[in-house]
């Protein structure tokens, strides 16, 4: 493989005709967790020398992110299953729009001739019949844990999963949760938990001020339990505790009125003045370390980056104890675990860590040093680097 560089330090890797190829499907550029990993997995596989070419439905901000990797961005519209799909006329509609896509993927698969075809995550059931269509090996990155679906809709979902060579799952509780619902995934199935790049300097405590500051980093979305983080705030405000906080994340596609609620609720005269909606964070490692605690309120986690990057941060964390939480989350060890859903538990452990500094800076130290044993990117990118030039060697075999 060459090298080409255009500008100060920036790298452009030259076409390389006799290296391996990795096509890789993923449902947006969007820059959170899943299209995070995706990106660990196109440094993992440049570094080892292999070319890349990834195709979303339409364009994002990652994509910039890809192109500097030496990646090639194709968009290239494709059914991405959404839960308004999870109805009679969705279906519908959904097989439409893959009708409609499925020459387009064809032509695509066929013009790259790739490897190992990677899609990137669950939602994409197209992919993998486009792959085995056209005589490719797929790969299927799962990082989803939808347990509190209906066994019927988690079915159908891992259902374009008996195309695929390995199933990679992000956490043994996807794993489970599918495997609960398709044994046959566990047969074809191995964990590559998630990996995140610690900060490029070590941290150190942060030194509080007169009022704490507590962070939540993630979409702003019910799901993610942003509301339920107002609540825990008001909930302390009213035990006599002097605290903030900040929502660092953007709102999914279409889910902007639920961000006015977080105003809205934001405004009123127990809240106001605490709250800051500060967007989407491009640099992460300081919207932590203006934290004093790291709320992690989700309603269901398949693993939780957020959680992680918190512990490599160096910042106590108080997470619900669901799912992939519980992976990452030793609870009294390396954060605090609350029943999802219920502001006012997630209030009485944060009193307990402004109480406690000890114990605060405790689950800091130890949380960090979990993460950087367990959790680390370069661990990330040396198992999925290694499983894709498995499955490439046995289909050249």
């Amino acid at each position: 493989m060459s090298v080409a560089r255009s500008g100060p330090g920036r790298a452009i890797y030259a076409a390389d005709v006799s290296a391996p190829t990795l096509l890789i499907a993923t449902p947006s550029c969007d820059v959170y967790g899943s299209d995070l990993q995706m990106l660990e997995t196109v440094r993992a596989v440049r570094d080892a020398g292999w070319q890349v070419v990834v195709t979303a439905p339409a364009g994002g901000p990652l994509a910039e992110r890809l192109t500097h990797l030496g990646a090639t961005v194709r968009v290239v519209p494709a059914p991405v299953l959404r839960r308004a799909d999870a109805s009679p006329a969705g279906v519908a509609a959904l097989v439409g729009r893959a009708v409609r896509a499925l020459p387009a993927m064809v032509r695509l698969v066929r013009s790259v001739a790739p490897d190992v075809v990677l899609v990137n995550t669950i939602t994409l059931p197209l992919w993998p019949a486009v792959a085995r269509l056209v005589r490719r090996p797929v790969v299927v990155h799962v990082h989803e844990a939808e347990d509190k679906d209906p066994r019927v809709v988690r079915r159908v979902m891992a259902a374009p999963l008996a195309l695929a060579a390995v199933v990679v799952m992000n956490s043994r509780t996807t794993l489970e949760s599918l495997g609960g619902v398709a044994p046959f995934v566990r047969r074809r199935s191995t964990v590559v938990h998630n990996g995140v790049e610690p900060p490029p300097t070590d941290p150190g405590p942060r030194a509080r001020g007169s009022r704490a500051r507590l962070v939540v980093v993630g979409r702003l979305t019910r799901r993610k339990g942003c509301d339920v983080a107002l609540e825990a705030v008001a909930a302390l405000v009213r035990l006599g505790y002097d605290v903030e906080l900040e929502l660092v994340g953007s709102p999914a596609p279409g889910g902007e009125s639920f961000v006015d609620e977080l105003r809205e609720r934001a405004s009123r005269p127990d809240l106001a003045g605490r709250v800051a909606l500060t967007g989407y964070a491009t640099d992460v490692w300081s919207a932590l370390e203006r934290a004093d605690i790291v709320l992690a309120p989700s309603l269901g986690e398949s693993f939780g980056n957020a959680v992680v990057e918190a512990q490599l941060a160096c910042r106590p964390v108080v997470a619900t104890g669901v799912q992939g939480h519980l992976e990452t989350v030793r609870d009294g060890e390396t954060g605090l675990l609350v029943p999802w859903g219920d502001p006012r538990a997630l209030a009485d452990a944060t009193a307990r860590l402004l109480e406690d500094e000890a114990l605060a800076q405790s689950l800091a130290r130890r949380g960090r040093g979990v993460a950087l044993e367990s959790f680390t990117a370069a661990r990330y990118r040396e198992e999925m680097s290694r499983l894709l030039g498995t499955v490439a060697g046995r289909a050249h075999r």
